[in-house]
């Protein structure tokens, strides 16, 4: 390896921030996008996969999207055996030299591609063991091979993570808790996040959800059903009602549902019917330059919402976008902003008239 490596990276999204913060060992020359969205980041040239210079020694894929970019690679005659793949894809070569990778990608990367390769004994793992041994005066916890259990990627993690969901589920129980509503309506949102939240609290919670739930809970009513119809709630009898990030997937076949283009749009009709007059909406979905990414899901104009919510008062509009939150954002601000996967989801809490 050269001593100061020109190194490519492949993406510009939340992974190759963690990559740029944990340390690469090398001269970053630039950055790739597979659909080219800005032209520089962090200060550096955005290339497409066409402009990509002829002079660099290493691409590093920090991307979530590997298996595209393989292809991509592929079709494009770059050269596998320069790019250096931090997650695995079925079949893939690319550069294999684990002693070069460690150098370039630095020790908090390292341990992380050792985990997603399954390369513990070339991490930091044996000589972790090897002083734990030489430390220990108990026999009961001596070190048994039979018995290993390799965890790697937790000794350099942060404590915990805080990301858009962290705070789309706070943001809304926050607001419900302040309502001292004791009894909640949910639409499709996170059984282990946000509904949690609200159990909690003591507040009672009806969901439902065209899939299977896992369990029962104390307090948590589940429905399984299409949403888009909400054909079991009585018109005018919910007080409170949510749904985050879930919206945004209805009628695209992603969760076992019928292939409906205006699905989410009649549930946001059969929403405010059920509502009663002062009924409380907490939603979320992802902001943007509006567009279907099939089947994923939408993206929508903040405006989109509003005026599909012609019974709502909006009350208030917020975002969340990279783990942190804005408070009482203006409704065209991100009309332009195309994510390139780092989602900013679009906070509204509503009141009916």
């Amino acid at each position: 390896m050269k001593e100061n490596s020109k190194i490519l990276i492949w993406g510009t999204g939340n992974v190759a921030r963690n990559v740029l913060a944990n340390g690469i060992e090398g001269e970053i020359i630039g950055f790739i996008e597979s659909k080219k969205t800005k032209s520089d980041f962090m200060g550096k040239r955005v290339y497409t996969p066409g402009e990509i210079p002829a002079e660099y020694d290493y691409i590093i894929i920090a991307s979530s999207y590997t298996a595209e970019i393989y292809q991509k690679c592929k079709e494009r005659n770059i050269n596998i055996g320069k790019v250096i793949f931090l997650s695995t894809v079925k079949d893939q070569k690319g550069f294999t030299d684990v002693a070069i990778i460690k150098k370039i990608l630095g020790t908090k990367n390292f341990a992380n591609f050792c985990d997603e390769f399954g390369l513990w004994g070339d991490s930091f793992f044996m000589d972790d063991m090897e002083k734990y041994s030489a430390l220990n005066i108990r026999n009961h916890f001596n070190i048994n091979k039979g018995y290993l259990w390799p965890v790697i990627r937790d000794k350099y993690a942060a404590a915990g993570n805080i990301n858009n969901y962290f705070w789309q589920d706070l943001w809304a129980a926050r607001h419900i808790y302040k309502s001292k509503v004791n009894k909640h309506f949910d639409i499709g949102s996170r059984i282990d996040g946000f509904i949690a939240h609200l159990l909690a609290m003591d507040i009672d919670v009806s969901v439902i959800d065209v899939r299977e739930f896992p369990g029962e809970v104390e307090g948590l009513h589940t429905i399984v059903d299409d949403a888009t119809k909400l054909s079991r709630i009585e018109d005018g009898s919910v007080h409170s009602m949510s749904a985050l990030c879930s919206l945004e997937h209805f009628g695209l076949g992603r969760y076992g549902d019928e292939i409906n283009p205006e699905a989410c749009f009649e549930c946001f009709s059969e929403m405010q019917k059920k509502l009663a007059p002062q009924g409380k909406l907490y939603i979320s979905v992802p902001v943007g330059r509006e567009r279907l990414e099939f089947n994923a899901h939408r993206v929508f104009f903040a405006s989109t919402i509003i005026e599909n919510f012609q019974d709502m008062i909006l009350k208030e509009f917020s975002c969340t976008a990279d783990g942190r939150i804005e408070y009482k954002v203006d409704i065209h601000q991100y009309d332009n902003d195309e994510h390139d996967g780092n989602y900013r989801y679009g906070l509204f809490y509503f009141q009916r008239k």
